[in-house]
């Protein structure tokens, strides 16, 4: 028999449904208890206020999502990596928009900050790109740069391009956003490559 989650456990499984439904407006205090089967005042015994809460679903977000990415991307060339990632990035924007939004876009007074912490890999996913990115300049396929620098400027591509699909920016469906969107990094990434033949590219 499979050992029963521990109470926090069960209070941010709940959390996590109702914001996935609803938001953040779908995640107070009373409707997690009831969907945890407790009371409210229990909650409070492992979460100190609704804040904490939240914070705490974005972090199991970032976690799960660092996971994934790792582990779909793992055996791939360096190139192929890369947009995998980025891929990644996309479907889970499309298929989780309220996590998306709580993980990537809304402010955070935990949020990581450019440059100390990601140099310090304190991000989880970026971290994950960062080192795809310092793959692909070893191998020769990317010019040897700054590779934070570059993982920024792919994630800020990126980003910007699912803000503004998100946002009613573009008349495409899902489908012909994401074809738009990987031809729009293989662009990006036909910029950053390292000239062919150039053996600089293989030392950095």
């Amino acid at each position: 028999m499979p050992a029963r989650p521990d109470t926090a456990d069960r209070i941010l499984t709940a959390a996590l449904g109702l914001f996935e439904r609803e938001g953040d407006a779908g995640v107070t205090m009373r409707r997690v208890a009831a969907a945890a089967g407790l009371s409210p005042m229990a909650i409070y015994r492992h979460f100190e206020n609704r804040e904490a809460l939240l914070a705490r679903i974005g972090d199991a977000s970032f976690d799960a999502i660092a996971r994934h990415w790792d582990a779909r991307a793992r055996g791939l060339d360096p190139l192929t990596r890369l947009i995998a990632v980025h891929r990644l990035y996309l479907d889970y924007a499309l298929a989780h928009p309220h996590l998306f939004d709580l993980a990537f876009s809304r402010p955070r007074r935990d949020a990581r900050r450019y440059p100390e912490d990601f140099q310090a890999r304190r991000s989880p996913t970026l971290t994950v790109v960062a080192d795809a990115v310092a793959d692909a300049m070893t191998a020769g396929v990317l010019r040897p740069d700054d590779v934070w620098d570059v993982t920024m400027t792919l994630w800020a591509h990126t980003h910007g391009l699912v803000v503004l699909y998100r946002s009613g920016r573009f008349t495409f469906d899902a489908g012909a956003f994401t074809a738009f969107y990987e031809h729009s990094l293989q662009r990006l990434l036909a910029g950053l490559a390292a000239p062919p033949g150039d053996a600089t590219a293989a030392a950095c």
